[in-house]
């Protein structure tokens, strides 16, 4: 449903003056900000980051919407469904210059850069008894890689390239990681990639039931992954996220991050963001789930894959 978004701010926020609680006066404030499914990350931080908005800015409503996630909402930014979405940003990357699972489409340049929120690691996931202990002892092996054209997959395959793994030295199984943990515990596949913060549920959930392992990607061959594409960081998955992860492992991420639509106001943008990054609400977004705790304004344009929307480029521009 496309929702019309015609604001106007008041002239204090012009003027860079505007207290906490002032107004905000439009016509038809009502935004739609596209989040994930239920059972993942983006919904629920959607849902916290909605109810600080509509809560601090009188006359605007926004409503956190479970969708398919990353591919889906660049889209629905892209129609007008959306004003604001929760994305990876390597999904932007390739929505903006027509790559990937958008080639050969016209650039999704509606979307413009607002904030980056939390890491989301990529997760190879296998069992213990399997016998893979890096990415190179897949070859040969049957790997999940997420589902077609999905960010995951994408994911998938760079990282198996770096490797000097191609589908071909695989046999690869396109399957939601839903899917690919059920896989698991069959025995029908060795090992599933998975994009998404950590811990995932779903992994807990293998764990308790089998012996999992976490495939690492050691430093320098993740930095030769970030050199290449640029979206990509280095990190580490932490001691004891999982049962039987007894040691730090390394790994690379992506990062989650709110898009805007070229159509909202900058006076908006500029004025969510100032509620977004107010200590009221990055606590509330820290009570709601673990992966809330990561965001912050000194990370906010960190690995920003897209240009800003002007209303994010006044609000940095002054903080």
């Amino acid at each position: 449903m496309k929702i019309s978004t015609k604001m106007v701010a008041a002239g204090l926020l012009s003027a860079g003056l505007m207290a906490p609680t002032a107004v905000i006066a439009q016509s038809g404030g009502s935004i739609s900000l596209a989040t994930g499914g239920t059972g993942g990350v983006y919904f629920p931080l959607g849902g916290a980051m909605a109810e600080a908005w509509t809560t601090e800015i009188d006359g605007l409503t926004v409503t956190a919407e479970s969708t398919g996630a990353s591919v889906v909402n660049v889209r629905l930014i892209q129609s007008g469904e959306s004003e604001l979405a929760m994305v990876q940003n390597d999904i932007a990357n390739y929505a903006f210059n027509s790559d990937e699972m958008f080639s050969g489409d016209a650039a999704l340049d509606n979307n413009l850069g607002m904030a980056m929120l939390y890491p989301e690691l990529i997760q190879i996931v296998t069992l213990a008894e399997s016998g893979i202990q890096s990415v190179s002892d897949m070859a040969g092996r049957s790997i999940a890689v997420g589902a077609p054209g999905s960010g995951t997959e994408a994911n998938a395959r760079q990282i198996l390239s770096a490797f000097g793994i191609s589908y071909g030295d695989i046999s690869e199984q396109f399957l939601p990681f839903g899917e690919a943990v059920d896989a698991l515990r069959d025995g029908r596949i060795d090992a599933a990639f998975l994009t998404a913060g950590i811990p995932t549920a779903a992994v807990i959930d293998l764990g308790a039931t089998h012996n999992v392992s976490i495939v690492p990607i050691e430093p320098d061959k993740g930095q030769e992954i970030a050199d290449m594409w640029p979206f990509y960081s280095t990190i580490t998955i932490p001691a004891g996220t999982y049962s039987g992860v007894e040691q730090d492992l390394p790994t690379v991420t992506v990062m989650a991050m709110i898009v805007a639509s070229a159509d909202l106001e900058a006076d908006v943008v500029e004025r969510m963001l100032e509620v977004l990054y107010s200590d009221s609400t990055l606590e509330r977004l820290c009570n709601t789930h673990v992966r809330g705790c990561d965001i912050t304004l000194a990370s906010a344009q960190e690995a920003m894959p897209i240009p800003l929307h002007p209303g994010a480029e006044a609000f940095y521009a002054r903080n």
